[in-house]
């Protein structure tokens, strides 16, 4: 890509960036639930849960984050340290493929973290996370020990992915991303044991499309060696904040018409 050419796309990405980054985008996402909380605590787990349902429509991942929100009586920290959730039945659908066992399932790692931590991000800091070149996978990795620690050696990929050479890691990188960035407008900001500069870009479908539609990146497979790819190329563009350019991404063709002259030559 030549100099002018990258940079009149970084001005596309900013522009398009600083027009979805914006308050009205969180009340039809599901970031509007961890931002209900003022614990720490309790946004983590939140934040956990409503990523790890964060597929399909937007509509029925925010309704179904209530659902859970309702079960754990809007007190997410307290309903984990009663271990009431080991009374709801294992066949009780929670969000189309998760089910009430892969929800037993995490919480029950999360209080194992918690019993040893005073939150998720102590749980990070303990483990020099922030060091690693790819903090989210060593989070994930980490995390995963501790949860199948919890429950007896076995692994759920419908709660953490464990293909972590390949995943793209697209729920985690969005949790953190919440959790992370501080900008002060939809993300929360609230750990600091990684810094935005370290994030990773969430890609899912839409955003991988939209970015070869772009020319940012030419890998088909939405992985973690795209992911990587990606997330370099807008560090380049923005190196201390790299994952504002998913505003971008995911916003530019959902419900909207706006075409940049500059960029689809």
């Amino acid at each position: 890509m030549e100099k002018d050419e990258f940079e009149s796309l970084r001005e596309f990405l900013d522009r398009e960036a600083a027009r979805i980054n914006s308050t009205s985008f969180i009340d039809n996402d599901p970031v509007q639930f961890p931002r209900r909380f003022s614990a720490l605590q309790d946004i983590e787990i939140v934040a956990l849960l409503a990523a790890t349902i964060a597929w399909g429509k937007r509509k029925m991942i925010c309704d179904n984050c209530n659902k859970m929100l309702s079960i754990m009586d809007n007190s997410p920290v307290a309903y984990l340290a009663s271990g009431d959730y080991e009374t709801l039945p294992d066949e009780l659908n929670l969000h189309r493929t998760f089910f009430a066992r892969d929800f037993k399932y995490m919480m029950r790692g999360l209080r194992n973290i918690y019993s040893h931590h005073g939150s998720l991000h102590d749980f990070a800091i303990a483990h020099h996370v922030g060091d690693h070149p790819t903090p989210a996978w060593k989070l994930v990795e980490l995390m995963q020990q501790e949860l199948m620690e919890a429950n007896g050696g076995s692994t759920n990929s419908r709660c953490l992915p464990t293909k972590l050479n390949n995943t793209a890691l697209k729920r985690i990188n969005m949790a953190l991303r919440w959790l992370v960035r501080d900008d002060g407008i939809v993300d929360m900001g609230v750990w600091n044991a990684i810094k935005p500069s370290q994030l990773f870009i969430p890609l899912d479908v839409h955003v991988g499309n939209t970015a070869r539609a772009l020319g940012l990146i030419t890998r088909k497979a939405n992985d973690k060696k795209t992911v990587l790819e990606l997330t370099d190329i807008l560090r380049q563009m923005r190196p201390s904040d790299p994952v504002v350019y998913d505003y971008a991404l995911f916003g530019i063709g959902i419900g909207d018409k706006y075409v940049s002259p500059n960029i689809n030559k």
